[in-house]
């Protein structure tokens, strides 16, 4: 089938031009495309233009995008990420047939990754309690909304200067049931590896939100240990490490695991104990936070914890209570986003990358657990 082409003369009544927007700098790409800050001409108002990418598409406009604005049109909550609107480019010579899709987003200065990667952001106890506090609220609304993000890492955390988390990159999401007329059928290739829940490594395609618990309480550690707890390099790999910190998987603490298709496929260590307090407490000293980690890291999704227990958990309703993080962040003016890019002015030289922060006196978390 020939490539559908958006062709210049063709009419976008709810698509502004973007070159309403000037482009001030280049903030992120990979897979998904390009990023950029820039600023509406007329208002000054600065915003993130995330690039859509077209190239690969034989049949018109990407689904994934689609269903991306789709779920994003649909949500308006203070921490998540709002989609303001959709511009495009007009032809020219060079792609004379063709235009340019941007979603445009309000701007955030931060995301947690870069804030956790930067030895001169330290986040105090009640700091740390006002993001997971607030990511778990962004959490709830969307799980309300019958909505899973499926792809939650601290890079997809955004932070604007003024303290106000946003649950962010909605590529992944898709609308759950909870209908009872039969299983869902969903794909288990989502997920960042490192933050994958034992469930989806073991091949299951009937899920719901604890996969998005999960991967709230491999950030939540994070917030401890400055990087992620669960490096693995495969999904056999990625299993082995959830074994030595959470126990083996076995019918006995997670019935009908043996159920799943790659339970009988997969190399599960035996006879591991769980230790998920005793492994991380070097870190988390503080135990409301362990026990709610230890809710959160449950291997069997239907005993994890879900977002409303874990707000209502007394890890948020204990001295001391969530802090404001606009007073920390305001020590740190410049985006994490700018500081960690390479400069693109011409002449100008690539700024180092911050090497994640150990914590003080404790060698690195890889090399005292595994």
């Amino acid at each position: 089938m020939s490539k559908v082409a958006y062709h210049d003369d063709l009419e976008f009544p709810f698509c502004d031009d973007v070159i309403k927007y000037e482009k001030l700098a280049k903030i992120g790409q990979g897979t998904f495309g390009e990023v950029f800050k820039a600023r509406d001409r007329r208002t000054g108002k600065v915003v993130a233009l995330k690039k859509i990418l077209m190239e690969n598409e034989k049949e018109g406009f990407p689904i994934t995008a689609l269903r991306e604005i789709r779920i994003l049109k649909l949500l308006r909550h203070e921490n998540v990420v709002n989609l303001l609107e959709i511009a495009r480019t007009k032809a020219t010579p060079h792609m004379s047939s063709l235009s340019t899709f941007f979603l445009v987003f309000e701007f955030c200065e931060h995301d947690l990754a870069g804030l956790l990667s930067n030895v001169n952001v330290k986040f105090n106890l009640g700091e740390i309690k006002k993001v997971m506090q607030q990511l778990l609220n962004g959490l709830y609304y969307i799980h309300s909304n019958k909505i899973l993000h499926r792809d939650l890492k601290a890079s997809n955390v955004l932070i604007t200067k003024n303290g106000i988390l946003k649950l962010a990159d909605f590529g992944l999401a898709r609308a759950f049931s909870t209908s009872r007329q039969g299983p869902n059928r969903y794909t288990n290739r989502v997920v960042t590896l490192w933050y994958r829940p034992p469930e989806l490594l073991l091949g299951e395609r009937n899920y719901g939100p604890p996969v998005d618990m999960w991967g709230a309480g491999c950030i939540m550690a994070e917030m401890w240990t400055r990087t992620p707890i669960l490096q693995g390099s495969t999904e056999q790999h990625q299993l082995a490490l959830i074994t030595k910190l959470c126990g083996s998987i076995t019918p006995e603490v997670w019935p009908s695991v043996e159920n799943y298709d790659l339970f009988n496929k997969m190399e599960l260590v035996k006879g591991q104990q769980r230790r998920v307090c005793e492994r991380l407490k070097h870190y988390v000293r503080d135990n409301q936070a362990l026990d709610l980690l230890d809710k959160l890291l449950t291997l069997d999704p239907s005993k994890r914890t879900d977002s409303s227990s874990a707000l209502d958990h007394d890890f948020f309703w204990t001295d001391p209570m969530p802090g404001d993080l606009s007073k920390m962040l305001s020590q740190h003016t410049q985006s994490m986003f700018e500081y960690l890019a390479p400069a693109r002015r011409p002449g100008a030289s690539n700024r180092p990358v911050i090497q994640p922060r150990q914590p003080d006196n404790v060698s690195s978390y890889q090399e005292r657990v595994y």
